[in-house]
């Protein structure tokens, strides 16, 4: 099983007022009479991609669908490429920005970091959760403008998985003992264990028709069933701190920095070199690219890291897209040139 991770975002505190029915487990669920659902299993995995991405690639919209649609194309490429971890760096000069937030109000364009967390971690929640973990809130006047994920734990209503994401709820289950959950079906479920109530949770399900689900780690689904469960998200006040508030114990052991000043991939990683990782990261530039969050972090200006130093954070430095036909790529775009060409790192399928 792969390390501890930080799901605080999974275990948000609800308000239920549906009255459950029966926490018998419903045949629907059964493995041999639901539909199959699309996924299948690759083998079971330990490692995991992670992506960092600077706040700068919102600074410079006009407006709250603009900022909206932004955060929309990051949380798809990530679910398309089954990346396990988004890290929102802030690539802004310290000084500039301010010194406390009103987090009830709208943060895109006064705190760019949260506002793109808040509204990945809502594309990352299956959909029949999000109207009770996520109120009304400014940030989300547009989210009618955001792609449906479509991931292994968003499944639909019919489809069977091993795996399922679960709402505890207040009432009371038949018995008294155990706990009630909401697994986005017509009936809800009852776990032996007694959980607080208003609780995110990932289920074990049972193969039989009456078994009891099981309450698992969140990243059980991955270590142990091969399925991708979606993405955590975390914030980094700097590029430096992508790497030291890293959620595993022995951070990441490859590193790659994207940069039009950086090798091909095709120089980087030879079809011949097979690249072993337990945890890798790719990290992206804004509109100026790797350099100027390297620019604006006091920790890497203490050891000179600047400039063309700050190809040395990375085991790798690329170019995702060497003779490109336009002066620019946007971030969104190179997340998808890049995790396309590197892909075979870690699926030669």
């Amino acid at each position: 099983m792969g390390p501890p991770q930080d799901h605080s975002y999974k275990r948000r505190r609800i308000d239920a007022d549906e009255t459950p029915h029966s926490g018998r487990q419903p045949s629907s669920l059964s493995a041999a009479s639901a539909k199959p659902a699309r996924f299948k299993p690759t083998a079971a995995r330990d490692w995991t991609i992670s992506v960092a991405v600077p706040t700068s690639v919102i600074t410079d919209c006009v407006t709250r669908e603009q900022r909206t649609t932004w955060a929309g194309r990051i949380a798809r490429a990530c679910a398309v490429f089954s990346v396990d971890e988004i890290v929102i760096y802030d690539d802004s000069p310290v000084e500039s920005r301010p010194a406390s937030t009103d987090h009830e109000g709208y943060t895109g364009d006064v705190d760019p970091a949260h506002f793109l967390e808040h509204l990945l971690n809502y594309l990352e929640t299956p959909p029949f959760m999000r109207k009770i973990l996520f109120p009304m809130h400014p940030n989300l006047r547009s989210q009618g403008l955001l792609p449906n994920l479509d991931m292994p734990h968003h499944p639909y209503k019919g489809e069977w998985m091993p795996y399922r994401e679960g709402l505890t709820l207040e009432a009371q289950p038949k018995g008294g003992k155990g706990t009630v959950v909401d697994i986005g079906l017509e009936d809800t479920v009852t776990i032996d264990e007694e959980l607080p109530p208003k609780t995110r949770v990932t289920l074990k399900m049972p193969v039989g028709e009456y078994g009891s689900p099981e309450p698992v780690h969140p990243a059980v689904p991955r270590t142990e069933g091969g399925y991708f469960w979606g993405y955590t998200v975390r914030k980094a006040a700097t590029l430096s701190d992508v790497f030291t508030q890293s959620p595993y114990e022995e951070g990441y052991d490859l590193s790659i920095g994207t940069s039009e000043r950086g090798q091909s991939l095709h120089r980087a990683f030879p079809e011949h070199k097979e690249a072993n990782f337990t945890h890798l990261l790719v990290a992206f530039g804004g509109p100026r690219g790797l350099e100027y969050a390297a620019m604006n972090d006091p920790e890497l200006s203490k050891i000179g890291i600047h400039g063309p130093r700050t190809k040395e954070l990375f085991e790798h430095w690329v170019n995702v897209l060497p003779n490109q036909g336009s002066r620019g790529i946007r971030t969104d775009e190179a997340m998808l040139i890049a995790l396309t060409g590197l892909r075979r790192l870690w699926d030669n399928s």
